[in-house]
């Protein structure tokens, strides 16, 4: 049976699942959960990825994340690689770490992305050790699990930068406390009831109602398209360099020549985009710049750490990704 066709797409949400190998677990420790983590949120600042959910379990890792460029495929390579050679190394063993290439499930994101939100959130309670506790102690179990984002969705004081709570939070009110309590509200229903979505995901990899697959073949897959997964150099958009640098100056009202003129965090955010999203090498950015291209990679790296520190250059960075999100590729 041949697998099937991965859809890559800019703007496309995924449920990202992945499995250790012979099902042993991927992680033995919280340090090994922190740093898998780290390279997480790394991994998504290198390729433009936004994360709506998550948990890690003994053997295996659930995310809900969306590719603004069409990139699953890159990006879970570099991601599991990475994560993988750093479980090796501390653990002093080789091979492979997951159980055969990760399962995603391709999201309608107007229908299914607030459920999909919750069932990742439940996984914690659906082992075999927690299924006749009482509703209410699963409930406190799953809000005080560490390694799941369902905690920044209950408790503000939860929230971590690496998520977007607004999309899955919009169904229940947005990122309020009326919101986070009718979440909290569903999570226990869910528990109560149950919430199961394998019967209704279509062709083995789409949750989405039959309008949305259909929008999906006339849109994204291309009719008499060999089922094999597509070079990843092929499925890699890039945005013109002039793109970029409108979306830039629409949000900012700073024009180029001025941004090229000062140093600081504006000329950092142009780099950094032109490097991920336009495809551009260091050495042609320096050009543009001025600048060495040495430069521009310790610009890059700035970026990241005031990134992790000021929420308002994130959303900044956020609204020029999301401006170029919606715009044609190359």
């Amino acid at each position: 049976m041949a697998r099937p066709l991965r859809i890559e797409y800019s703007g496309a949400i995924y449920h990202v699942t992945c499995r250790g190998n012979e099902r042993k677990g991927i992680f033995r420790d919280d340090h090994d959960r922190k740093r898998f983590l780290e390279i997480l949120k790394i991994s998504r600042e290198i390729y433009s990825i936004e994360i709506f959910s998550y948990v890690l379990m003994k053997n295996h890792f659930h995310i809900m994340l969306q590719t603004l460029l069409g990139n699953l495929g890159e990006f879970m390579q570099h991601f599991n690689i990475c994560y993988t050679s750093s479980f090796n190394r501390r653990h002093r063993r080789t091979g492979h770490l997951y159980q055969g290439r990760y399962k995603s499930i391709l999201i309608d994101s107007e229908q299914y992305l607030s459920m999909v939100s919750r069932y990742i959130h439940l996984n914690p309670v659906r082992i075999k050790s927690m299924r006749k506790r009482p509703e209410q102690e699963k409930l406190n179990y799953l809000i005080n699990y560490r390694w799941s984002s369902l905690a920044g969705f209950i408790n503000k004081r939860n929230m971590e930068g690496l998520i977007n709570y607004e999309s899955a939070l919009s169904d229940y009110g947005g990122v309020n406390t009326e919101g986070r309590r009718e979440y909290k509200k569903q999570i226990y229903s869910d528990i109560t009831e149950g919430l199961e979505l394998k019967d209704k995901i279509l062709e083995q990899q789409i949750l989405g109602s039959k309008k949305f697959v259909e929008w999906l073949r006339k849109n994204i897959i291309k009719k008499g398209r060999d089922r094999k997964c597509p070079p990843s150099g092929k499925l890699q958009k890039y945005r013109t360099r002039k793109s970029i640098i409108n979306a830039i100056q629409k949000e900012t009202g700073s024009s180029i020549e001025a941004i090229k003129k000062k140093r600081g965090t504006l000329r950092q955010i142009v780099m950094d985009l032109l490097y991920r999203l336009g495809g551009l090498k260091g050495r042609e950015i320096g050009e543009m710049f001025g600048v060495d291209y040495s430069t521009v990679s310790i610009g890059r790296k700035r970026l990241r750490q005031k990134i992790q520190k000021d929420g308002e250059i994130k959303k900044l960075l956020y609204r020029i990704e999301a401006r170029l999100s919606k715009l044609k590729t190359r």
